[in-house]
């Protein structure tokens, strides 16, 4: 059986974060997730991640996954390394199986690089296979030091490597693969005699060269690959990665991104054909989006659905719903639980909160729709302000079909307009408007003879 075992238990001081470094976002997803992902898809059919620091938090994330979770114990007494980390997981490797190790900080790695690493692994019939790099700065890095033949003779980790050895360029990875048996057999020959006292998995290395087998370095042609995050640093670089793959995905798939380097959606975001995406957007958090909508320039969407035609321009838009040939913004709000027709209109400055609004209907701006229910064809009036908070309790306002809302009016809610109900401008409704009825709810209007005159 093909099993992989995932390096999930670091502390990542570096990042100075109460959140455990695998949990780190890039692109809307944890780190940890691509790792598994790429795993899973590259065939792996028993997938365990080796936990440590932060173990309840990484656990609890990654439990709907295909994977298994080990523990391994951790404190001042007990010896550290990516060795320590394997020996953690040692009881689910059969002697059979095969076993590809990789680091839970490294979210760039595809499943097709993956599978390529696997098969020359298999077709070589190595005991041992290194995904290798070469980097013109290798500084941080072990270094690899190969055979006449190109098997790999040890690989060095920085702190224990002569100038000569620092001077070469190509790097292990951190990846590998291993015939389960003498994975087993090897991790118990090394030792912590190194300048970390700790246990290097790349030791095993030398152990099974000392043992007569054979060990091979698979070279990487795309370094970005294996790119780490061990601070912020990074993840600002990993992300720019992952951003620049996602957009091209999304092209590739007959999405115009007007700006690609000016774009950001979460890898979850599904986009239509046809679909523009203009300068300063952000699609996040499972968004998914239809054909032929125009989204942006300078707009946020969030774990929303927008169906076909829609236009999203200048706005926000948080776990909301638009269908088929809505218009929003420029300036609009869509706050949770905003739930949109076909053919609606929400303009500029128009907040819309817990709210359904049928088909056909508009609200063009300047008002604020708050736990309501607006019926088809209906017209809410600039100014209007859906009265739905007494300071302690939220309440419902009804707007049947084809009703009509003037201008600069309040409607205190609990309150209902009926069908075709009209409110005259600049009303305050506090009781319900019978069907086709026309409510006036202000002063009557008084002009005093001369009074406006000599005001200066």
């Amino acid at each position: 059986m093909n099993m992989s075992i995932i390096l999930a238990a670091g502390e990542g001081t570096r990042m100075k974060s109460d959140i455990p470094k695998t949990l780190h976002k890039v692109c809307g997803k944890e780190m940890i997730k691509y790792i598994i992902e790429a795993s899973v898809r590259s065939g792996i059919e028993k997938n365990i991640v080796v936990l440590g620091h932060g173990k309840e938090k990484v656990g609890h994330n990654i439990k709907e996954m295909n994977v298994q979770t080990v523990e391994q114990p951790i404190g001042e007494s007990f010896p550290y390394g990516t060795g320590y980390a394997v020996m953690a997981a040692e009881n689910h490797i059969d002697d059979v199986d095969t076993v590809l190790i990789l680091c839970g900080d490294g979210p760039l790695i595809r499943k097709e690089t993956l599978t390529g690493f696997m098969n020359y692994h298999f077709e070589n019939d190595y005991a041992a296979t290194v995904m290798t790099a070469k980097l013109d700065n290798p500084k941080g890095y072990g270094r690899i030091v190969r055979n006449r033949d190109g098997s790999i003779d040890k690989i060095v980790e920085e702190k224990d490597a002569s100038e000569e050895i620092k001077n070469i360029k190509e790097i292990n990875t951190g990846i590998f693969c291993f015939k389960g048996h003498l994975l087993k057999d090897a991790l118990k020959k090394i030792t912590r005699d190194n300048s970390k006292n700790e246990y290097y998995l790349t030791d095993t290395i030398k152990v099974l060269n000392n043992q007569g087998t054979k060990t091979g370095g698979w070279l990487l042609e795309d370094a970005d690959e294996i790119k780490a995050v061990n601070d912020r640093v990074q993840l600002a670089e990993v992300n720019k990665i992952m951003q620049r793959r996602i957009n091209q995905r999304h092209m590739y798939s007959g999405v115009t991104i007007v700006d690609p380097d000016n774009a950001y959606i979460d890898d979850t975001v599904i986009i239509g054909r046809d679909t523009v995406i203009y300068p300063n957007t952000y699609l996040e958090e499972g968004t998914v989006i239809g054909d032929n909508c125009k989204i942006g320039p300078n707009s946020r969407i969030i774990n929303s659905v927008l169906c076909n035609n829609v236009t999203v321009e200048n706005s926000k838009m948080i776990e909301s719903y638009a269908d088929d040939g809505t218009l929003i913004g420029p300036f609009a709000f869509l706050r949770p639980g905003s739930r949109l027709g076909k053919n609606v209109k929400i303009g500029d400055f128009v907040e819309v909160k817990n709210s359904i609004i049928g088909d056909n209907s508009k609200s063009s701006h300047l008002s604020y729709i708050g736990d309501a229910e607006v019926g088809k064809h209906a017209n809410i009036g600039c100014g209007v302000v859906f009265v739905n908070y007494d300071g302690k309790n939220k309440y419902k306002t009804i707007v049947g079909d084809g009703a009509f809302v003037g201008s600069n009016s309040n409607l205190v809610a609990p309150v209902t307009i009926e069908e075709g109900g009209y409110v005259a401008a600049g009303s305050t409704i506090t009781e319900n408007v019978k069907k086709g009825d026309l409510a006036i709810a202000r002063a009557r209007q008084v002009n005093k003879e001369g009074k406006g005159s000599n005001r200066y």
